[in-house]
């Protein structure tokens, strides 16, 4: 055998060796969809949107199963106790409650007609509970969503326009924006509810005056870290307009934190708004959402619980839900988090 047949022999398990090494061992993956596989990891934040998704339809499929109207009253069938057909031998939903000690079936004594029910009971004016919830849950989250467009277009916008510039721009819309943080949300509702009648529009104008300056600081730091990077001084060498540096290439950046801040302030202001309900700032009626259920359900919590227990325990889940899913998201926007 010859010299040169023995050393490809002995070089050819090397090279074996450094092409095993080059080999890709993951196939290649856009951010979006190396994201979307850790969320799936992610069982809390799964669960958690499909709940969301059930909320959601609930909302606007809830107010047209029942057979009632938010508005419709019947004061002949007023406060009344859960009770849903095929459950009338089961505590809580068999229209029966307790009364000086002994269980009571309310319908009855109500001359309630039997093929009446109210599934989640019914207010002290007669209207549906179950109804009136689903409504007020629907109202809750549009204005949720409300401020979490208001988020988008005014806190992204301002935020990259004031870091991108820097020098005096910056300083000077930096002290607007401390102006304007520095009013608390409830002095402007109040002065919204006297300009304005007292309704939807004056908690929306309110959140909307507010809601984006968290976003627009969080936007802010991000694109100072991000303009001097080597990508955005190619596209300045390269003649790229402002705008399209902003939108073309600092925004998709930007995308995994607008997102995860997105999903915080949602809650954060069907919180609000449920607070703005439950001291009597909220939405009147007939018109409901969950924090004036809450509010009218806690005036009579000893004698009919479950006028405030509804409302309370899906404010509860889109609260979690709406967390979860947050947590889920930043988990999977974040690099180091990588498997």
């Amino acid at each position: 055998m010859s010299e040169q047949k023995i050393s490809k022999e002995l070089f050819q398990p090397a090279q074996m060796k450094a092409s095993e090494h080059e080999k890709i061992s993951r196939p290649s993956l856009t951010f979006m969809q190396d994201s979307w596989i850790r969320i799936r990891k992610n069982k809390a934040a799964l669960v958690s949107m499909i709940v969301l998704a059930i909320i959601i339809v609930m909302s606007f499929v809830g107010p047209l199963i029942s057979g009632y109207t938010f508005s419709e009253q019947t004061t002949s069938q007023a406060s009344l106790p859960p009770k849903v057909q095929g459950f009338e031998n089961m505590p809580f939903w068999n229209g029966k409650q307790n009364i000086g000690g002994e269980e009571v079936d309310v319908y009855k004594q109500k001359n309630v007609p039997e093929d009446t029910y109210y599934w989640f009971g019914s207010d002290t004016l007669g209207r549906d509970q179950f109804t009136r919830v689903w409504k007020g849950t629907q109202i809750s989250l549009f204005i949720g969503l409300v401020a979490a467009f208001f988020d988008l277009i005014v806190g992204v916008t301002y935020g990259m326009i004031s870091g991108f510039s820097g020098g005096r721009v910056d300083n000077v819309m930096q002290r607007i924006l401390e102006v304007a943080s520095a009013i608390p949300n409830l002095v402007v509702v109040i002065l919204m509810l006297l300009v304005l009648d007292p309704g939807i529009m004056s908690i929306i104008i309110a959140i909307a005056m507010t809601s984006w300056i968290t976003m627009a600081r969080v936007v802010r730091g991000q694109v100072l870290k991000l303009k001097d990077q080597e990508f955005v001084l190619a596209s300045k060498t390269l003649g790229g307009s402002t705008p399209s540096i902003l939108f073309k290439h600092l925004l998709p950046n930007l995308s995994g934190v607008i997102i995860i801040n997105v999903m915080f302030s949602i809650p954060s202001a069907i919180f609000f708004e449920a607070f703005l309900g439950f001291i009597g700032l909220g939405i009147p009626a007939p018109m409901a959402s969950l924090g004036t259920l809450i509010s009218e359900g806690y005036k009579t919590l000893q004698v009919l619980p479950y006028m405030v227990l509804y409302p309370t325990l899906v404010l509860c889940i889109i609260m979690i839900a709406f967390n979860l899913i947050a947590d889920g998201l930043r988990d999977a926007f974040d690099p180091k988090m990588r498997d």
